[in-house]
């Protein structure tokens, strides 16, 4: 032991420590025995403890507390260890805080606290370190001298006299504590080496604790090497750039082509592409810098280059997250359409709480003229983002997908990658519109091309032929337009959610044509609501006489021929208003186009009203059935598909099985042939859903009791007589709807789809669910009008009627 040391022992021994200490809280640091701590004191109750230890014997002690941000901690925030000291120099300043050095003497455990006002005081007891000597202790002081002594080699901060004083303490627990006052350890480790009262256990934890401190120094000192190594490399990389800037310049070969490649470089480094793209741009770039301006390859590169930089690789808008703000938004654009407005705000909803969720692949599906891409572009206008529409109908050619390699001439990349470089973001809403229209032939399909496009799971590494690089597509919004299902092969169809967005009613249209097509019309044409006036009951007829069809653009024509027309007034001086009541609108739009005529139809036996589901949305059906002499011939008209031309066939044995319980003599086939014709035979129609509608034409020809005007109907029949579920529901109620029908008759397993059809359909038909083709024959078959006495005719040329001939 050194003789200041044993100075130092024996000042210990000398001390004599009460039973009872006033408690001193620090922050982030603890006193170890023999070791000499500065602290700033500047609470109240810790002025107060100084103050009176300084009167005393300068003896207090030294805790630390758990929580360093607390300003006045409780008993329970100190921990059980600290240290007992003696203040040495106090220092007072202004602000009325103090500067005091305080030097350890033993370590204490607070055994309770026995006051708190105006300062803590506790009872403690005295930790004397247990010592230990032998072999294994030398070589633990020796083991720990060199490693301390290995890290102030390493350290910037440590001072050399550190390591001098530390080769000169010769008692091991002062050793231990000396080397971990010098440590930069946590609170907890300093307190764990505080309470390790056991000498060889202390050193040991102290041993560790430097181990972890010289694997952390020698990383940094790794991690300082290669930055400076990275930074010497750019400085010589910048210095013989410069060089051969002047050289070139001394030669008379500073031409546009290096000011290129320096704007090129600069692009690459601000266009914020990820690791692997970058790579790839800088090797393009060095082979671009070794060619001749004037060769084609050079060209390829530059464009090549050119797309790279001009790629939103981490550029994006940000959403707009309100999502009432949403809601305003998309009502203001467009009336009804309840599920995909609905749709969108759940995902915002969900975007809101959870920022890395992957964009929705929406497709709608519904009848031309409803709304679908003006939905999409509302939609985009709603959330912020830039909108890109795409038209895929009569795309039959995979590389406008995913573009053409660069070793075609003239390549470029597919239509995916051009939207985003042409939106600017790589968060946009990308509508791709007519996706049921995609076509195939021998330069590859477009739909499996997709597939890739519109996977959450996958397009986040799209990768174009062009770019032969992967691209994230997965915050950009897809949405896909179609009229029908069908078309759509069905993996493309299965990474899609399908919306359907049904035809309009008459009372839909009419809020449509208020709120957005008069007055964005009366815009396009210069004139305004002064000059004319549309009443509901003007538009009512419009819908009905003068277009048909699921959506408004017929409507909104009609709606601009008239707008044109008063226009026209207005310029030739006829400034008055115009109201344009249902009985002038021939004088705008000519004869009306559409007329009721279903009771003119089939007020013959032979002819059954059904409904149809196509691309346009629904459609009302006239099945005409007709005998003639002849035998067992069977003749089906209006170009059906296979499907609906077994539906036929089915019908007719149904009606032959049947023909004793409807009344029919059962010999009619063997006398007549029959020709069964769907209008209008120019159109494709195929489906089952026309069965009970071929039944019961059939069954009123043959029973010569024609069916009820108002009544359509939609339903598959089999043999044994059962209705099956169609599909289209809402559709073809709409359609009988819009042409004047009063009842329909649907399956009864349809009833569950009665939730999607609007109310004011609902109030206005008579909806009738049957499972046996025996209740449409009792709902559909009506007497035939018997009828009159006939008076016996006058003699020809005496004024009477004259004989007539007619056909049906």
């Amino acid at each position: 032991m050194s003789e200041k040391e044993k100075e130092k022992e024996s000042e210990k021994e000398q001390l004599e420590i009460p039973t009872e200490l006033p408690i001193l809280p620090v922050r982030n640091t603890v006193l170890y025995p023999s070791m000499v701590l500065p602290l700033m004191v500047a609470r109240g109750k810790s002025v107060k403890l100084v103050d009176s230890v300084l009167s005393g014997n300068r003896l207090l002690g030294i805790v630390a507390q758990r929580d360093p941000a607390l300003e006045d901690p409780s008993t329970g925030d100190l921990f059980g260890f600290g240290s007992v000291g003696t203040i040495l120099k106090m220092l007072k300043f202004p602000d009325e805080s103090i500067r005091v050095l305080v030097r350890g003497i033993h370590r204490i455990k607070v055994e309770r606290y026995t006051a708190f006002e105006p300062f803590f005081k506790a009872e403690v007891s005295v930790q004397e370190s247990k010592q230990a000597s032998g072999v294994k202790l030398d070589a633990m002081i020796q083991n720990i001298r060199q490693q301390f002594s290995k890290l102030i080699e390493g350290s910037p901060i440590l001072p050399r006299e550190t390591q001098v004083a530390a080769q000169n303490i010769d008692d091991a627990s002062m050793l231990a504590d000396f080397i971990a006052t010098n440590l930069n350890l946590k609170l907890d480790d300093m307190q764990s080496v505080l309470e390790t009262v056991d000498t060889t256990e202390r050193l040991q934890k102290v041993a560790q604790l430097l181990d972890r401190e010289l694997q952390v120094a020698e990383l940094g000192s790794k991690i300082q090497d290669e930055i400076k190594s990275q930074i010497d490399q750019s400085q010589r990389e910048y210095y013989l750039r410069q060089q051969m800037k002047a050289i070139k310049k001394e030669l008379g070969e500073d031409d546009a082509s290096s000011r290129e490649i320096d704007e090129l470089r600069q692009r690459i480094e601000a266009a914020g592409m990820p690791e692997e793209a970058n790579k790839e741009a800088e090797k393009e770039l060095n082979r671009l810098s070794r060619m001749h301006p004037e060769s084609a390859e050079y060209t390829v590169a530059r464009t090549y280059l050119d797309w790279l930089c001009e790629l939103p690789w981490s550029k994006h808008t940000d959403d707009n997250l309100d999502i009432e703000d949403v809601r305003r938004t998309l009502e203001e654009d467009h009336y009804g359409m309840e599920k995909p407005k609905e749709r969108i705000l759940e995902y915002l909803a969900v975007r809101k709480l959870k920022n890395d969720m992957k964009g929705p692949i929406l497709c709608f599906v519904g009848p031309p003229g409803v709304g679908k891409t003006s939905l999409g572009r509302s939609i985009a206008r709603a959330m912020g983002r830039k909108f890109e529409r795409m038209s895929l109908g009569g795309v039959r050619d995979e590389a406008e997908i995913r573009g053409h390699r660069r070793t075609y001439v003239g390549a470029l990349p597919g239509r995916i990658i051009r939207a985003m470089r042409k939106t600017g973001s790589n968060n946009p809403l990308i509508m791709l519109d007519e996706v049921d229209k995609l076509g195939a032939d021998f330069r590859g399909d477009p739909s499996s091309a997709l597939l890739e496009v519109l996977d959450p799971e996958q397009n986040n590494t799209f990768t174009d032929h062009y770019l032969d690089l992967p691209f994230d597509l997965s915050r950009v919004l897809f949405i896909t337009t179609a009229n029908l299902l069908d078309p759509i092969p069905g993996p493309l169809k299965d990474r899609m959610e399908v919306l359907e967005l049904p035809g309009y009613i008459v009372e839909e249209k009419q809020q449509i044509a208020k709120r957005h097509v008069i007055p964005k019309q009366l815009d396009a044409h210069g004139i305004s609501t002064k000059h004319v006036d549309f009443p509901d009951d003007c538009l009512a007829a419009i819908v009905e006489e003068y277009t048909r069809e699921a959506g408004v653009r017929n409507m909104e024509r009609e709606i601009a021929n008239i707008c044109r027309k008063v226009a026209m007034r207005v310029a030739t001086g006829h400034a008055e208003k115009v109201t344009v009541r249902p009985e002038l609108l021939h004088e705008f739009l000519g004869p009306q186009k559409f007329f009721p005529e279903m009771a003119e139809r089939t007020d013959i036996p032979g002819v059954a009203i059904g409904l149809a589901w196509t691309a346009t949305g629904g459609e009302v059906l006239f099945i005409e059935a007709t005998r003639m002499p002849g035998g067992k011939r069977l003749s089906i008209t209006g170009k059906l598909g296979e499907v609906m031309q077994e539906s036929a066939q089915m019908a007719f044995s149904y009606i032959r099985s049947r023909a004793r319980d409807l009344g029919i003599d059962e010999s009619f086939f063997d006398k007549s042939d029959f020709h069964i014709h769907v209008p209008a035979g120019a159109i494709p129609k195929d489906g089952p859903s026309a069965g009970i509608t071929l039944a019961t034409a059939m069954a009123s020809l043959l029973t010569e009791h024609p069916v009820a005007s108002d009544l359509a109907m939609t339903g598959e029949l089999t043999l044994r007589g059962k209705v099956l579920p169609v599909g289209g529901v809402k559709e073809k109620v709409l359609a009988a709807a819009r042409s004047g029908l009063r009842r329909v008759i649907l399956p009864a397993r349809n009833e569950k789809d009665l939730h999607e059809i609007p109310k004011e359909v609902k109030d206005q038909l008579e909806l009738i669910f049957v499972d046996n083709i025996d209740r449409v024959f009792e709902l559909a078959l009506v007497p035939p009008p018997q009828p009159k006495p006939q008076l016996e005719p006058p003699p020809i040329g005496e004024g009477g009627p004259k004989e007539t001939t007619s056909t049906c």
